[in-house]
């Protein structure tokens, strides 16, 4: 789901956050050790299976190169006992952590190994698995006819098994790939389903994962209202989980939605409540996104003298954070912001300082 895995890592976390990085990546294989009543007996295929559990604790905590390296000695491990099934789920954490650090052609290869191991052996759990990789590797590489493919096999798989979650993966991940090739209302369509399956399992933070796929859809084809539903259900969850930075980023994406519905009180109101955690929280780089947005809407609002006010506080905050980008937005607001109030000689001097950053 532009997410991959939720991590510890808070800019890990803000990566998630990107449209870019919303997938789901199809968690490893709970049942982990081969033949764990034989372990007495084969000491290196429980060396193996410890190796494998080792490798997929350390990719949920995000420790790729770490996981990678427990990945290939499980793997090694499993290649001198001939153990097929060991090799498989070795190879798909292989591709896991791939696809994880971007080597999105790699995750390809090892995902074809442990493809054709699990179609070999019948298991169809691990087959359904790393064909949604597969899915999600092709879909980044651009090649969006082949994601579809091996996520709509997936998707079967997982149905087959009666995987809820395995299905409710397949599916946001389906939606994605339709999105990227254009196609909005399939994509939507996917990610609802996904939606219903997820709710019917009780776990919030999926819910909200697969809301931020939906909402970002609605809000790119210019559905604000429906966007802003599904914020407010994010929103909900996020307060549910007490994720105070998540809920100060929903804050800022509904009062965007109000902005562009044109409903400025709605919108101030949304973003007043963004501002307040961030000062809460001490984050000052959310804290000048929202008086960049409180100032917008001011703005907006014809009232130019509180805009200029919300802009000189942004301008503060960004020269004090040394944000270069932000500050040359908050000179171009407070520049535009004169102007349009009719104070040229101010206008003027925000212009020449927006020339001297620039230069």
């Amino acid at each position: 789901m532009e997410s991959r895995l939720p991590c510890d890592d808070s800019e890990y976390r803000e990566r998630l956050a990107e449209a870019a990085r919303q997938t789901f990546v199809p968690t490893l294989p709970d049942n982990i050790p081969d033949n764990v009543d034989d372990l007495a007996s084969n000491h290196r295929t429980g060396e193996a299976a410890q190796l494998l559990e080792k490798g997929i604790e350390q990719h949920q905590r995000c420790q790729f190169s770490a996981a990678r390296q427990s990945f290939q000695e499980a793997l090694a491990m499993y290649a001198q006992l001939a153990n097929r099934r060991g090799q498989g789920k070795a190879l798909s954490g292989m591709a896991l952590t791939a696809y994880s650090l971007d080597n999105f052609q790699q995750a390809i290869k090892y995902s074809n190994k442990s493809l054709a191991i699990a179609k070999d052996i019948k298991d169809q759990r691990l087959e359904g698995q790393v064909l949604g990789i597969l899915g999600n590797a092709y879909r980044h590489q651009g090649n969006h006819l082949k994601a579809i493919d091996y996520g709509q096999k997936s998707l079967t798989i997982m149905r087959q098994l009666q995987d809820r979650l395995g299905e409710v993966t397949a599916l946001n991940n389906l939606g994605l790939a339709h999105k990227a090739l254009g196609d909005l209302p399939r994509a939507m369509a996917c990610q609802q389903q996904s939606l219903y399956v997820a709710q019917t399992l009780g776990l919030p933070e999926l819910e909200e994962r697969i809301l931020r796929n939906l909402s970002n859809c609605c809000y790119s084809i210019g559905d604000y209202a429906q966007a802003i539903d599904y914020y407010e259900q994010r929103f909900a969850i996020a307060q549910q989980m007490g994720d105070h930075p998540l809920e100060g980023q929903i804050l800022g994406k509904l009062g965007n939605a109000c902005l562009a519905l044109g409903d400025y009180f709605q919108a101030i109101y949304y973003i007043q409540q963004q501002l307040l955690r961030a000062q809460q929280m001490g984050n000052r780089r959310l804290e000048q996104q929202a008086l960049g947005r409180l100032g917008k809407a001011y703005d907006a609002l014809d009232n130019y003298g509180q805009a200029v006010e919300y802009y000189e506080q942004r301008l503060s905050i960004a020269r004090a954070i040394g944000d270069r980008k932000a500050e040359k937005k908050a000179i171009a607001s407070l520049k535009a912001a004169y102007y349009s109030q009719g104070n040229y000689t101010k206008a003027m001097e925000y212009h020449q300082k927006n020339l001297a950053l620039t230069n």
